[in-house]
């Protein structure tokens, strides 16, 4: 989107949807920006509303001609990766708007697993059951929204499902026992590869993970992973291969101890930061996440990952990066792009109007339910302050509704049924603590 590199339309016609586009995606920035009021509903659907309205203009123009990428497929883009974070930061997790950004995300990580070759079983569970989820929300959103958008999530979610489909294959062809062995070298190189990148090298952490490859080096018999019987299992070279890998970056780690070249030290700060500021974010995300946050790290992640030429990077004077500044850089990368996919798949389906009370509901019933498996309360007077927060929640319901202003913000559903948990649950301790006092007397 910022680089002359795309070319701007020849259409006049195409040009006038592009600025209209532009001057959407400014407001969606602006808004994005605005830390003083909350993101309301009315404000997201009106801009996607005239969103959709350019695409319809768009179709309308190329008439399914196929006329190479520009400017304005570009903006676009980022127009329903904004949008899409805006539908999950209002709580609108579960229709077709809000996949868009996680189906971006996902097909960013799978491309990095196809290129390097790293990744275990647990990695394709997960963003399979993701998209078998989207599956839902694509199919029951069909009449609600734009078939433009469904018809585009729907081919991007088969492309994700086409690569993952490619990448199970691989797991396949290993023989089971040798399935935990790969899970084991793909954990202890991802922790290698994360001693590597802390702000304090620590030469024994990475002494210990390489006697763990040591240790699973002695079990091979003439180099190959056998059986009981001695019969070599399938895929013993594959799993060897991954072994050597591993063992070879363990010595290039241990050598450099996680010093970066000069040349190259820029890009390397720059991605250590967004790595850490996402992992912060993992950690406290119910209390401080807003989801449009994830669009300026995922555009800088972006911008980073696609400079590469032939797969690797360039310093300023055109210089490839050696293997150890690759792989470092590549692994800070797909450790970001996996924290934001972590982040999305956590967006809970509440506007952030009513995250402070949900987020409090949901401590509450963690806490009442710590108690109750502990053995309940001795009496009832121990319930006073859950019951004094859950009364002091229920009371800035307006009829029966959770009010900012004169706006209803989406999720009263999730935090009433959640409001209902806990009291059932102070209801059922306090039945509780009675009966045993009334046992004692």
């Amino acid at each position: 989107m910022d680089t002359p590199a795309v070319p701007m339309p020849k259409d006049a016609r195409e040009r006038v949807i592009l600025d209209n586009l532009t001057g959407i995606r400014d407001h969606l920035l602006l808004l994005k920006r605005d830390r003083t009021n909350y993101i309301r509903s009315q404000d997201v659907v009106l801009l996607y509303d005239q969103i959709i309205d350019q695409v319809k203009q768009l179709n309308e123009i190329r008439k399914g001609e196929e006329k190479g990428e520009n400017r304005l497929d570009k903006v676009l883009e980022s127009c329903f990766q904004l949008l899409s974070l805006f539908f999950m930061t209002i709580g609108r997790t579960t229709e077709a708007p809000a996949a868009y950004a996680l189906t971006s995300t996902i097909k960013r990580l799978l491309d990095h697993l196809t290129e390097s070759g790293l990744f275990s079983a647990k990695d394709l569970d997960s963003m399979s059951h993701t998209l078998s989820t989207l599956d839902g929300v694509i199919d029951n959103t069909n009449s609600q929204h734009s078939p433009y958008l469904v018809e585009l999530l729907a081919n991007r979610e088969h492309i994700c499902k086409a690569a993952l489909v490619r990448l199970r294959e691989q797991l396949n062809k290993l023989e089971e026992p040798l399935r935990a062995v790969h899970e084991m070298l793909i954990s202890i190189l991802r922790s290698m590869s994360l001693a590597n990148t802390k702000a304090k090298f620590s030469t024994s952490e990475v002494q210990k993970l390489q006697t763990q490859l040591k240790e699973i080096d002695a079990t091979r018999v003439d180099g190959k992973f056998v059986d009981a019987n001695g019969t070599v299992l399938e895929g013993s070279d594959t799993v060897a291969d991954l072994l050597r890998r591993c063992l070879l970056w363990s010595d290039i780690v241990l050598d450099r101890k996680g010093v970066v070249p000069e040349n190259f030290k820029a890009k390397y700060d720059v991605l250590v930061s967004i790595r850490n500021d996402l992992e912060k974010l993992s950690i406290t995300q119910a209390w401080s996440l807003r989801e449009t946050d994830l669009y300026d790290y995922q555009r800088e992640l972006d911008k980073i990952d696609e400079s590469r030429i032939d797969g690797n990077f360039l310093d300023e004077d055109g210089n490839p990066a050696e293997l150890y500044v690759q792989r470092t850089l590549l692994y800070l990368i797909r450790r970001s792009y996996g924290y934001i996919y972590y982040l999305m798949i956590s967006s809970e389906p509440v506007s952030e109007a009513l995250l402070p009370y949900y987020n409090q509901l949901q401590t509450l019933k963690r806490c009442l339910v710590e108690v109750k498996n502990s053995g309940g309360v001795s009496s009832v007077r121990d319930l006073y302050p859950y019951s004094m927060k859950l009364n002091s929640i229920d009371n800035l319901r307006v009829d029966g509704k959770f009010m900012v202003g004169d706006d209803i913000p989406e999720g009263q559903g999730s935090v009433n049924e959640l409001l209902a948990e806990c009291f059932e649950l102070a209801y059922e301790l306090r039945v509780s603590a009675d009966e045993n006092a009334n046992d004692s007397d």
